[in-house]
């Protein structure tokens, strides 16, 4: 069985979304800046993101994510490859961090 690492939505300011999330939820901020934040709930992340730099998706860890095509090296040690399901939903396939 396949991991679900996050969920990622869209929103127009990281700072007060991080606020808004903080306040309505029991969660720990793993990790924010200008352009995206994650938050750890006890069973997934949220990670919020700006609409511009990304989209919304799922994304599902997968050890071997670069069968699926050239994997983006994120800032973390992560990579990943976005791919639309058929019926327009963006998953991104993400192999964790050494």
């Amino acid at each position: 069985m396949e991991k679900l690492h996050h969920i990622a939505l869209p929103v127009k300011n990281i700072d007060e979304a991080v606020t808004w999330y903080r306040k309505n939820f029991d969660v720990e901020t793993v990790y924010t800046d200008d352009s995206w934040a994650l938050l750890a709930f006890e069973n997934v992340a949220l990670a919020l993101v700006l609409p511009d730099q990304h989209p919304a998706h799922i994304a599902v860890e997968r050890d071997n994510a670069n069968n699926l095509g050239d994997l983006t090296r994120h800032r973390d040690g992560s990579s990943s490859i976005y791919v639309d399901d058929p019926w327009g939903n963006t998953i991104e396939y993400l192999e964790a961090a050494p």
